[in-house]
């Protein structure tokens, strides 16, 4: 196996040359969203267990809670339970034999993607407009 010319091609597609498909991206970051959302439960936790502790630690974690930090994680763990939801859906009709085709999938793909960031910035209106 050693002695067979093989030239200047690589042994395999590498990620600097290959580039995944969307639906590719879009399972991995299915994956990663399921991950990332521990984040913002976890400052919702930590808020709500200060809160019945006492008022020195309620204010300081209240103050977290509303600082850029604390929106941000907040906001993008809000994308990551659209994100999740949708990506869901798309599985139960994965599951039901729907959907298989390349076209198909690529659609659903942008589908996820798109409706994900509408339905965080819809989300967010309806929290400062309430």
């Amino acid at each position: 196996m050693g002695d067979i010319p093989r030239g200047n091609r690589p042994l395999s597609p590498h990620l600097q040359v290959y580039r995944l498909p969307i639906s590719a991206v879009t399972s991995i970051m299915n994956r990663i969203t399921g991950h990332a959302m521990l984040a913002g439960v976890i400052l919702i936790v930590w808020w709500l267990v200060a809160a019945v502790t006492s008022d020195h630690a309620f204010g300081w974690a209240d103050w977290v809670m509303r600082s850029w930090f604390g929106f941000l994680v907040l906001a993008l763990s809000m994308w990551a339970l659209w994100f999740h939801f949708l990506a869901g859906i798309r599985h139960f009709f994965y599951d039901a034999g729907h959907m298989l085709e390349i076209d198909e999938g690529q659609k659903s793909s942008w589908a996820i993607i798109w409706g994900s960031v509408i339905l965080t910035l819809i989300s967010l209106l309806l929290f400062f407009l309430a």
